[in-house]
């Protein structure tokens, strides 16, 4: 028996009436683009995390893409982030012809150092991506702080954790513009891709909007330059659906998350750290070992299902690293790349699957 890292047949199993009979309403009035499902959605987001807008688009990717085209980012400006990240967080600043600008991450929460952003800053500086990775929220109060004083859009790359929240309010909802991803297997994930805007800004909100739709309010008419970044009627249906099932599997994830703190204490790896006065929603389960690749081969000989996010930090991928300064390096990310493996983790995983990873990882490290 393989260990999947996420078994959405497993998920959909549970709630298949209510999805079934969401898509065939979608079927049956044939409302296939911008259909009613998608505002409906929109404002169920936007109740749910606490921001006054919500926009729907095709995929966490152009979230981040149209957010930033909608805030005027382009060429020659200079964008702060991570170099420990999925590479949408940069490629999407280098494909409007900006500048991807790295800061180390923190050896704890793998998430931006703060104290090293303000050294990075220039007069080309135009934004800050923080990344909230793996559910866990990156320290945003000082990072707001420090954007505040400089003059500086935050665009909270949130792909990976709805449902996380810092101080009690839900991230996504700090920044200028909030991102998330409905990959499938993300927390909230549809039945193929989507994506989504936040910002309690009204005129940012339509902004980013007509960007969705080729730059335009009225069809035909187009007023900026936009792409074609519409959420599917049916993708938002699905979402619809699983929204109301979030906060019970964000909770059974949590569960699962200490119950592997718990088994895995004492053996020669650093389990997920939780920062204090957040939640972390544990998208991903990933550990620390300098025995990773032995671990991962091991893993794959028992069956379970593992993954490595990320195997190299972007400063080091052949498409980014004419954006490095020669001799620039990132220590902590590229450390932590060579050492960072994920377990499986779902909802619905049940207590017999997880007892068989902490005992596979068990007898590895004996």
């Amino acid at each position: 028996m393989r260990l999947k890292m996420v078994d959405l047949h497993r998920q959909y199993l549970g709630i298949k009436a209510e999805i079934d009979e969401a898509i065939q309403s979608v079927l049956t009035a044939a409302d296939f683009i911008m259909g009613s499902a998608v505002k409906e959605f929109e404002d169920d987001l936007a109740g749910y995390l606490g921001t006054k807008h919500a926009v729907g688009c095709a995929s966490g990717t152009d979230a981040l893409q149209v957010g930033m085209m909608a805030l005027g980012i382009g060429r020659g400006d200079e964008v702060i982030t991570s170099p420990f990240t999925f590479v949408a967080t940069a490629e999407t600043v280098a494909l409007l012809g900006a500048t991807p600008v790295y800061v180390d991450i923190d050896a704890k929460t793998y998430n931006l150092d703060i104290r090293q952003i303000a050294a990075r800053i220039t007069s080309s500086t135009k934004a800050i991506i923080p990344v909230h990775l793996y559910g866990q929220p990156a320290d945003l109060a000082p990072l707001l702080a420090l954007a505040g004083e400089r003059g500086l859009k935050v665009i909270e790359d949130a792909a990976q954790a709805i449902g996380a929240r810092y101080h009690g309010r839900s991230v996504g909802t700090f920044g200028d513009i909030g991102c998330f991803s409905f990959f499938p297997s993300k927390n909230l994930g549809a039945y193929g891709d989507g994506g989504a805007m936040m910002t309690n800004d009204a005129a940012l909100a339509e902004r980013c909007r007509m960007v969705t739709v080729h730059g335009s309010k009225k069809r035909y008419q187009h007023e900026i330059l936009g792409v074609n970044s519409r959420l599917d009627t049916l993708q938002a249906a699905v979402l619809r659906v699983k929204l109301r099932h979030l906060e019970a599997w964000t909770e059974a994830r949590v569960r699962i998350a200490h119950r592997y703190d718990d088994a895995l204490r004492g053996l020669e790896l650093v389990t997920p750290y939780c920062a204090p006065d957040v939640r972390h929603v544990y998208n991903q389960y990933s550990i620390r070992t300098p025995r990773r690749d032995a671990l991962a081969e091991f893993l794959k000989s028992k069956g379970v299902g593992h993954a490595i996010h990320y195997p190299l930090p972007l400063n080091l991928q052949p498409a980014f690293r004419h954006y490095v300064p020669e001799g620039t390096n990132f220590p902590v990310a590229e450390a932590v790349s060579g050492e960072i493996i994920s377990l499986p983790i779902y909802p619905e995983m049940p207590g017999v699957e997880i007892d068989l990873v902490t005992a596979a990882m068990r007898e590895f490290f004996r």
